[in-house]
């Protein structure tokens, strides 16, 4: 690695380890592929699956980038309720998960990634980042696995993307909202990640990004809903 690449990794991890916050907005020398490689250094695994974040054209546009980013998720990221301190700024975003039932080779295409999908689930994205505020350049939340801390996954299973829109509530206030078909063609999404990460695995799970902003977290109770399905978990 450079030397900035390497100041950038001993920053995140000693961020990470202290629970300290770091100023972001600094230009480290890190290019786009170095600071993936930083992630995986970082975050190695064994992995659960994926998460993609800057999935709308207009935030990859206010990034100078062209298609998605991605994270790494471990099984331990996978939660059943949220504990906020095990964070050091935890933000919720409302998404859509989809389990593989079949590997998904690099190179696949979009109709072999549709018949890899197992199913979707109404999820839930517990952000955490050691970047004050959340403010970052490209390099900085990718190293940091795009401000992966944890996740929620629904119980239902559903047969295909859900329709309409998701809202997300906590404590009874609507808190997000978004269209899903902000998310794009799930099948393109795996498809381009397959290529991105050298294939995909039956199994993983694949957190498809969110149509609305991120909110901070706050104790009490989270909902989701998206076309009548119900997630719901407790936030101590």
């Amino acid at each position: 690695m450079s030397p900035g690449a390497l100041a950038l990794l001993e920053a995140v991890r000693e961020a990470r380890a202290t629970g300290r916050l770091l100023q972001g907005g600094r230009d480290w020398g890190v290019g786009l592929e170095e600071a993936y490689r930083i992630q995986e250094a970082l975050f190695p695994g064994p992995l659960k699956g994926y998460k993609l974040g800057l999935v709308s054209p207009a935030k990859q546009q206010q990034m100078g980038i062209a298609e998605p980013i991605l994270g790494r998720v471990h099984p331990e990221m996978l939660l059943e309720s949220v504990h906020l301190a095990r964070f050091l700024q935890p933000r919720a975003e409302p998404e859509v998960a989809v389990v593989l039932k079949a590997d998904l080779s690099p190179g696949a295409g979009v109709g072999q990634a549709h018949a890899a999908m197992g199913g979707f689930f109404l999820a839930v994205d517990i952000l955490d980042s050691v970047w004050e505020g959340y403010r970052f350049t490209l390099a900085e939340v990718v190293a940091d696995n795009t401000s992966g801390g944890g996740f929620l996954l629904g119980l239902r299973r559903l047969a295909h993307l859900p329709r309409g829109s998701l809202r997300l509530y906590l404590n009874g206030e609507k808190v997000a909202e978004g269209p899903l078909e902000a998310l794009g063609d799930p099948g393109a999404r795996l498809a381009w990640l397959a290529e991105r990460v050298g294939g995909l695995r039956a199994g993983q799970v694949v957190f498809l990004g969110s149509p609305a902003p991120a909110v901070p977290l706050r104790p009490g109770v989270l909902e989701l809903w998206g076309e009548g399905v119900l997630l719901l978990a407790r936030v101590t």
